[in-house]
């Protein structure tokens, strides 16, 4: 192939994608009968928040929570409006308290951590695993301190986290788990679906998730007690309490987080569907893997022994060093192509500006300034270096959620790819001269 700069796309050449691709969109005719149908009902949700049959909700929330308890397997399913609310009401279950440390990653979304901070508990975030991007057992146990109360393990990006190796680091400090499984539904690890390993877990249903019902969560357990709990966080505890006969008062501060019956008949719908969403992706991904195979510096996913990848993201890793070309050129040359949803960074938690200042309630740096947090918690560059050099310079993403993959898209994709990887040299007499 000819490598002068005038083929690629960055330099005036031909795109390799012309056409952007389809958006993702999964739903079809059945969700939209199973909405009309609801919303021909005139009960577009059945809550109240009061001690009351209808404190667990309408028909369509409780057939959805019934099917996702057969469909995963455990024994309770509690639906939420988002799976923020479904992360708060999780850590607020399992008796979090002031002043607890909970272990968390940094590479995932802010609400993971904000959901500890909201019970005024303490985020101490560990460092990850260069291969699948899941908490590090062995950071984990290095964070571990006498006022540790739980470790929130992030199934990120479609992969489970190394379960059997936290939940022993748990059993032995005597732990709580906490399952973050938004981008993993469907998503197996030694046979069981990611999620329900934890002593609570739950998956994600907005819009670019496996499941879409516009928003959404699922919170997943079978533990009798924290599933009560869960009910009770999400309804307005404070006001119902007293009729059920609730005498474990902690964490009862109760609010809005009821998932609608709309919601709940689309989400009955699409999960009949997962299987299909998830084996679509899995499908595209390992045609990708293919198609990209050979390629200097550049590793494809990794996917764990007894494990499945669910994909969610696509994530790639750039040996920036062997190819002597900087992730930012590589990236904006790829867009040039035509490559849509590719990302160059995701998320290093402790490094926003709230960690950075510690300022999260008014202006005195609440909690950690208070009698409630007992030790100094550093959230100093440097204490999860795996997640910062990719954060920093390695990590190239492609967001698979944003696209229905078809064959011939993948292999455009591949093409770019290929195209860009054939003009290095191109582009590194480019960065140098820039």
């Amino acid at each position: 192939m000819n490598t002068t700069r005038d083929n690629l796309a960055i330099f005036g050449g031909p795109k390799t994608i012309s056409t952007p691709f389809p958006h993702y969109n999964p739903i079809g005719a059945e969700e939209v009968e199973a909405a009309r149908k609801v919303v021909e009902s005139g009960v577009l949700s059945q809550f109240l928040g009061c001690w009351d049959p209808d404190f667990y909700g309408g028909p369509k929330v409780q057939e959805f929570e019934r099917k996702c308890e057969a469909y995963f397997g455990v024994k309770h399913a509690v639906t939420v409006n988002s799976w923020t609310s479904g992360l708060i009401a999780a850590v607020g279950a399992v008796g979090i308290e002031p002043g607890d440390e909970v272990i968390v990653s940094p590479w995932t979304m802010s609400a993971s951590a904000t959901a500890i901070l909201h019970w005024n508990a303490i985020p101490v975030f560990a460092d990850i695993e260069p291969e699948t991007f899941c908490l590090d057992p062995v950071s984990v146990e290095a964070n571990i301190t006498p006022y540790t109360k739980a470790i929130m393990a992030v199934d990120i990006f479609g992969h489970s986290a190394n379960m059997d190796a936290l939940m022993a680091i748990a059993a032995r400090h005597g732990l709580k788990v906490i399952s973050d499984t938004a981008q993993a539904p469907g998503a197996l690890y030694h046979g069981k679906f990611a999620g329900t390993l934890a002593d609570v877990g739950g998956f994600s249903l907005n819009y670019h998730k496996h499941i879409h019902t516009g928003e959404g969560g699922i919170l997943v357990t079978n533990d009798n007690e924290i599933a009560d709990r869960l009910r009770l966080i999400r309804n307005h505890a404070e006001a119902v309490v007293g009729g059920k006969g609730v005498s474990d008062l902690r964490n009862m501060v109760g609010y809005n987080f009821r998932l609608g019956e709309i919601e709940c008949a689309i989400g009955i719908e699409q999960l009949k569907k997962l299987g299909g969403f998830v084996g679509s992706r899995q499908r595209a991904a390992a045609r990708m893997t293919q198609g990209l195979s050979g390629l200097t510096g550049l590793r494809a996913p990794i996917v764990e022994s007894n494990c499945t990848h669910v994909f969610y993201i696509y994530p790639l890793v750039l040996d920036v060093e062997a190819l002597g070309v900087p992730r930012s050129r590589i990236a904006e040359a790829l867009v040039a192509e035509g490559v849509m949803g590719l990302a160059t960074a995701y998320q290093n938690l402790h490094l926003l500006p709230m960690y950075q200042h510690k300022i999260a309630y008014g202006s005195n740096g609440f909690p950690w300034s208070s009698s409630i947090c007992r030790r100094e918690v550093s959230y100093a560059k440097g204490i999860c270096p795996v997640a910062e050099s990719l954060q920093d310079k390695s990590y190239l993403g492609f967001a698979m959620c944003m696209h229905e993959m078809t064959d011939g898209h993948v292999d455009l994709i591949v093409k770019a790819f290929r195209k860009v990887w054939d003009n290095l040299p191109a582009l590194f007499e480019s960065a140098k001269a820039a």
